[in-house]
């Protein structure tokens, strides 16, 4: 008996030793290198340990794109920096001081696009997945505002309603402001995804949660609840996240089953609103309700001011994807000239007008492929002396630009 006690405990001895030994190599092999760093003047290293890899190169929104001339432009090829290998099998690159900011980037290894494995924060957009960071140098730069800093937080739900427009149960994000408790009623935004997109990534990809604390905590924005729906009527929810399985996101959320059902995102939205005010502590009438979205969703939104003028009193289109009738119009097609002979259109604009919406708010980046849409809205818009708010931005049809226009938007309503 002794000598089996005796074996087992030399037995246990030497397993700890060789745990303790493999921990300690571990801690010691370049393979723990840690990425991104992000140094006193803002530049950013990126470390990468592949000791069989031939060539690895960085890829992300921090670098300059560029088209086959080399002349630098939004929407274009996605430029690529080397990184070097050193004698530890380590590969590096540092970039130059950045601006305030979020950055999404990932490595492309002898071909093979991965994220950075030193790296938990990413951020899937579609159907790709990229790596993240922030950039902040001091309170009032983008980069603290896409934080989370300490102040007090709202609370971020997921919520299922029934659609009866549609015939099923959907799923929606909900944003419930801190004190949300406390208070009595509060006046509520409809937040809008663009194509591809679902009720999660405007709390993932946009950082509309960090965004309304920070504005409330500084008393920028009123406190407000924040819905943020599944804008693609032949889904419940987001891809995994309901029924159908775990499939491949698509570009216009196409991938799921055909419904039953004939009605658009904008004739159903009523249900989204009754839902919201019948379990919610809300302000119940337009003084309290705002409907903005990006590209897809800023096209939802114009619908759904045409559809219901007296709903809401506040609208924003970011980087909208503009229409007439219930579909986009095909790019390139002459839109301006369709406002000017779509008779039903015209009504339409003259109802919502006519009930005097407090904030009409237009903003796109100079070099959005969807600029001209914009442009032919507007010219509508002051051929028709209907008031509105512009703002262009540099930059294309990106989240840079859209985090951007939440964080004006957000300030400029309820007030």
């Amino acid at each position: 008996m002794r000598t089996n006690k005796k074996t087992m405990l030399l037995a246990l001895l030497t397993l700890m030793a060789w745990v303790n030994g493999m921990a300690q190599e571990q801690l010691s092999t370049p393979a723990q290198v840690l990425s991104p760093v992000i140094n006193a003047d803002g530049s950013v290293t990126f470390n990468l340990f592949a000791p069989q890899a031939k060539a690895v190169s960085v890829s992300g929104d921090f670098l300059p794109k560029q088209d086959t001339q080399g002349t630098k432009t939004e929407n274009q090829i996605t430029k690529h920096a080397p990184l070097q290998k050193n004698e530890q099998g380590v590969w590096t690159y540092t970039t130059p001081p950045l601006a305030p900011e979020l950055y999404a980037y990932a490595f492309d290894v002898d071909g093979l696009r991965i994220t950075d494995p030193a790296n938990v924060y990413t951020s899937r957009d579609i159907a790709t997945l990229s790596s993240i960071f922030i950039i902040s140098n001091k309170q009032s730069d983008k980069g603290h505002m896409y934080s989370v800093n300490e102040v007090p937080h709202g609370n971020l739900f997921k919520v299922w309603y029934r659609s009866d427009a549609l015939g099923m149960n959907r799923r929606m994000t909900i944003y419930t402001p801190a004190g949300y408790e406390q208070g009595k009623a509060y006046p509520v935004l409809y937040l809008l995804h663009g194509a591809g997109g679902d009720e999660n990534a405007w709390s993932e990809l946009g950082r509309a949660a960090q965004i309304m604390d920070n504005l409330i905590a500084t008393g920028k924005a009123k406190p407000m609840i924040v819905v943020m729906p599944n804008g693609n009527p032949n889904c419940q929810a987001a891809p995994g996240e309901w029924s159908f399985g775990m499939y491949r996101p698509s570009f216009m959320g196409e991938t799921g089953p055909k419904t039953a059902s004939a009605m658009s995102m904008e004739e159903s939205f009523m249900d989204i609103v009754k839902y919201v005010d019948s379990h919610y502590k809300t302000i119940k009438n337009r003084n309290g309700r705002a409907v903005c979205g990006l590209s897809m969703g800023g096209g939802h939104t114009f619908g759904i001011s045409r559809l219901y003028p007296t709903t809401f009193h506040y609208y924003g289109l970011f980087s909208a994807a503009i229409y007439t009738g219930r579909h986009i119009n095909p790019l390139g097609a002459p839109l301006y000239a369709k406002m000017c002979t779509d008779k039903a259109f015209q009504a339409q604009m003259q109802r919502l007008f006519a009930s005097k919406p407090k904030l009409f708010w237009i903003a796109i980046g100079n070099t959005d492929f969807l600029y001209q849409m914009n442009v032919d809205l507007r010219h509508f818009l002051d051929d028709n002396h209907y008031p509105y708010q512009y703002v262009e931005t540099d930059g294309g049809h990106i989240w840079r630009n859209w985090r951007i226009y939440l964080t004006m938007f957000a300030q400029k309503v309820f007030k």
